[in-house]
């Protein structure tokens, strides 16, 4: 993995181009995040860790890279290292909570179109992998974990609050509220943009791509990964 620089991809990678990443890190807790590719980043107790998980979850990121109509390496991946920063009480808590320098780049309407295709991608396979789930999943060692329906309503509860983060009204109290929820939040992240954060708030889009799909995708994986088998 190379270490810090810089590359050109204010709208998209170019093909058999390094996956460029951020490092976030805490003495506990490392994610490692693809600037180009919303909602792949991985956790770990260290920088190895976290880079190790990425690289696993690859083929399984391939299937909603795919989905969304993009062209996507699985063998032989070379990973860049473009920014590190120190985490904080967001990144020991579990969350990708760092809004890097990448983050701010413009955003033209391919570019746009792409973090939507993106993000729709990963809230499909969300649906799917819940819809075709038991309700009970495998508890952790110590008996934790919440069960299917739980992880539904966490998911969606937390889309809603993105969606106050992103300027939008919005609740989760039903189907169609969840629906219109994503539905505006995907326009919001459809409007070109000079990199400003949304509705002059907290969150650029690409942040909020890659916070709202690795939250879809890392759920969707734990209801996998917790389902026992048939």
């Amino acid at each position: 993995m190379p270490g810090s620089g810089t590359r050109r991809s204010d709208t998209g990678p170019m093909a058999n181009d390094p996956i460029r990443v951020l490092v976030e890190a805490t003495p506990k807790k490392v994610f490692v995040a693809a600037l180009d590719w919303p909602g792949l980043v991985r956790a770990g107790k260290d920088e190895a860790l976290a880079v190790e998980s990425l690289l696993a979850h690859l083929p399984r990121y391939a299937v909603v890279a795919r989905s969304a109509g993009q062209s996507f390496p699985v063998d032989g991946v070379e990973l860049e290292v473009v920014e590190r920063h120190e985490g904080g009480s967001a990144t020991e808590f579990g969350v990708p909570g760092v809004t890097g320098e990448a983050d701010r780049r413009p955003v033209d309407g391919t570019e746009a179109a792409r973090l939507v295709a993106i993000v729709s991608a990963a809230w499909e396979l969300f649906d799917r992998i819940a819809a075709a789930a038991p309700e009970a999943l495998r508890k952790g060692p110590r008996g934790g974990g919440r069960d299917t329906s739980k992880i539904v309503a966490h998911v969606n509860d937390a889309n809603a609050g993105y969606a106050q983060v992103m300027g939008i009204k919005a609740s989760a109290t039903d189907r169609a509220a969840i629906l219109a929820m994503r539905a505006a939040m995907l326009d919001a992240l459809g409007t070109p943009s000079d990199g400003s954060p949304i509705a002059g708030r907290r969150w650029t889009p690409r942040y909020a791509a890659r916070r709202i799909a690795w939250h879809a995708l890392d759920h969707a994986w734990e209801i996998e990964d917790r389902t026992e088998p048939s």
